[in-house]
C-alpha cells in the first residue's frame, strides 16, 4: 500500500477514534451528573467543539505519531508550500534545487519529480527526487538534457510540466511523473504555487548556468585565439628567417663579384691605355649585368613578402607572375569571380605559391596545373599533380608554415598522394592538395575544435 495513503488512514483512524472517546466520556459520563432537561441537550455540541479545540492543540503531535507509525511523512499543499519558502530561504543553490524536487514529490504524492534548467537552447537536469547515485552520469543531474518542453514531456518519467517563465524566455521547468494516478488539478495548483514562489530563485540558477557556460566559452576562445597568436608569431618568425637566408644568398656572392667588377673597372680607368680603356669597359658592362640579376632577385624576394600584384589584380595574376620565374611550365585556372578581402586572398596566394615553388622549380615535361575556385561560402585552391618531383611528406614539411598561417585564419589544408618508389632525380609521386577558407572573416563562435597542430597529416 501507498505509504501516503496509509498515513491518511492512520490519521483518520486515530482522529475517529480520539472523537468517539471524547463524545462517549462527553455525553455519557457528565450526561450522567446533568439532568436531561436543559444543559444535558448542550453536551453533544459541548464535545464536538472539545474535539475542535483538541484536534488544533494536538495536530502537531498527531503528525509525529502518525511519521512514527507509519515512518512516512505526509505533506499538505500548505505543508509543501511552506517547505518550499523554506528551501528558497536557504540560500544554498545545492540544497534549494533538491529540496523543490523532494517538495514537489511529496506535495503531489508523485513518485517522481525534477528540477530543469534552461541552458542555452536545451533544458538540463538540475535536480530530482529520488536521486539514484548508481545511475551513469549520463542520466544524473548535470549530465541529462533535453531539447525543449515538448520533448520533456514525451518522456516516460513524466506526467506534467510547469514551465518557469522571465517574460517570453524560458528560464526552467518542474515536472512530476505520477504513473497510474491522475495528475489532479489541486497537484498542478501546488506546482504553479511552488513554480512561482521559486521563480526568482531558478531564474538566478538558469542565468547563473548560462553565464558560467558563456565564460566556459569564452575560455574557449582565449584559448583558440592564444593558440592562433603563437601560431602567426611562429610563422612571422619563420618568415623573418627565410628572408635573411635569401637576402644573404641573393647579395653575398652576388655583391662580392659587383664590387670586385666595379675594382677591375677603376683600376683599368686609372691606368693609362686603349687596352685598359677597354678592359674598364669590359668589366662596368659585366658590373651591369650582375647588378641587374641582383635587382631581379630583389624583385622576386619582394614579390614574396608583398605581392603588389596579388593587391592590384589579384591571385590568378600573382599566380601567373610567380610561375614566369619557375622551369616548369604552371597553368592557374578558374578564380574567384570578384575580389576578396585581403586576408582571404593573400591566405590562398601564399599557399599556392609555395607549393608551386616546390613542385615547379624541376624541369618536368608535364604542365602543373593549379584551380581557384570559390562556391558554397568558401574558395580553395587544388593540385593535382601526378608528376610531381617531391612528394607528399617533403611537400608537407615544405607547406607547414604557410598552413599555420592559412589555419590561424579558419582555412584548412589537405594533402594527400602517394610517396615515389623509384630513386634518382627523374623519380616522380603522385600528390594532392587542396587549400580552403571561408570567403569572409567573422568571429569564431562555435568551432568544431581547435587544430591540432603545424605536423601536417592528413588534414593540417
Amino acid at each position: 500500500m501507498n505509504r501516503t495513503i496509509l498515513a491518511r488512514l492512520v490519521r483518520g483512524l486515530i482522529v475517529a477514534l480520539a472523537v468517539a472517546v471524547v463524545l462517549v466520556a462527553v455525553v455519557d459520563g457528565v450526561g450522567v451528573l446533568l439532568p436531561a432537561e436543559g444543559v444535558g441537550v448542550l453536551l453533544p455540541f459541548a464535545a464536538a467543539a472539545l474535539c475542535g479545540a483538541a484536534l488544533v492543540a494536538f495536530m502537531p503531535r498527531l503528525g509525529r505519531i502518525v511519521i512514527r507509525l507509519t515512518h512516512h511523512r505526509e505533506t499538505t499543499p500548505y505543508m509543501a508550500l511552506a517547505d518550499a519558502a523554506a528551501r528558497i530561504r536557504a540560500g544554498s543553490l545545492e540544497e534549494a534545487l533538491p529540496g523543490l524536487a523532494e517538495v514537489l514529490a511529496e506535495g503531489t504524492g508523485a513518485p517522481r519529480a525534477a528540477v530543469w534548467l534552461a541552458v542555452g537552447d536545451r533544458l538540463v537536469l538540475a535536480a530530482r527526487h529520488p536521486d539514484d547515485p548508481a545511475d551513469p552520469p549520463a542520466l544524473r543531474p548535470g549530465g541529462l538534457s533535453v531539447e525543449n518542453l515538448a520533448v520533456l514531456l514525451t518522456r516516460d518519467d513524466t506526467d506534467h510540466v510547469v514551465p518557469i517563465l522571465d517574460g517570453t524566455e524560458l528560464r526552467a521547468a518542474l515536472s512530476v511523473g505520477k504513473p497510474g494516478s491522475w495528475i489532479t488539478p489541486a497537484d498542478r495548483q501546488l506546482m504553479r504555487d511552488v513554480g512561482n514562489g521559486a521563480a526568482m530563485l531558478l531564474r538566478g540558477v538558469a542565468q547563473n548556468a548560462e553565464l558560467a557556460e558563456r565564460v566556459r566559452r569564452a575560455d574557449e576562445l582565449a584559448a583558440t585565439l592564444q593558440a592562433s597568436r603563437q601560431r602567426l608569431a611562429r610563422a612571422r618568425e619563420m618568415e623573418r628567417r627565410r628572408l635573411v637566408v635569401e637576402l644573404s644568398h641573393a647579395t653575398t656572392d652576388r655583391l662580392s663579384d659587383l664590387r670586385a667588377e666595379v675594382l677591375t673597372a677603376r683600376t683599368s680607368v686609372a691606368a693609362d691605355g686603349a687596352e685598359d680603356g677597354a678592359a674598364a669597359a669590359t668589366s662596368l658592362a659585366t658590373a651591369r649585368t650582375g647588378l641587374d640579376e641582383l635587382l631581379d632577385r630583389f624583385r622576386v624576394i619582394a614579390r614574396g613578402v608583398y605581392p603588389s600584384v596579388l593587391r592590384d589584380h589579384g591571385p590568378v595574376n600573382a599566380l601567373d607572375e610567380v610561375a614566369a620565374d619557375l622551369t616548369r611550365t604552371v597553368v592557374v585556372s578558374g578564380g574567384f569571380g570578384e575580389r576578396l578581402g585581403w586576408e582571404i586572398e593573400s591566405g590562398i596566394y601564399y599557399v599556392a605559391a609555395a607549393a608551386m615553388k616546390e613542385l615547379a622549380e624541376q624541369d618536368v615535361d608535364e604542365e602543373l596545373v593549379m584551380t581557384l575556385e570559390h562556391g558554397d561560402g568558401r574558395v580553395s585552391v587544388t593540385v593535382d599533380d601526378a608528376a610531381a618531383p617531391v612528394g607528399p611528406a617533403r611537400l608537407r614539411v615544405a607547406l607547414a608554415d604557410e598552413a599555420e598561417r592559412l589555419i590561424a585564419l579558419g582555412g584548412a589544408v589537405e594533402l594527400t598522394g602517394e610517396e615515389t618508389t623509384s630513386a634518382g632525380p627523374d623519380a616522380r609521386a603522385h600528390v594532392v592538395l587542396r587549400a580552403s577558407m571561408p570567403d569572409r572573416l567573422e568571429p569564431l563562435v562555435d568551432p568544431a575544435g581547435a587544430p591540432g597542430g603545424a605536423d601536417l597529416p592528413a588534414r593540417v
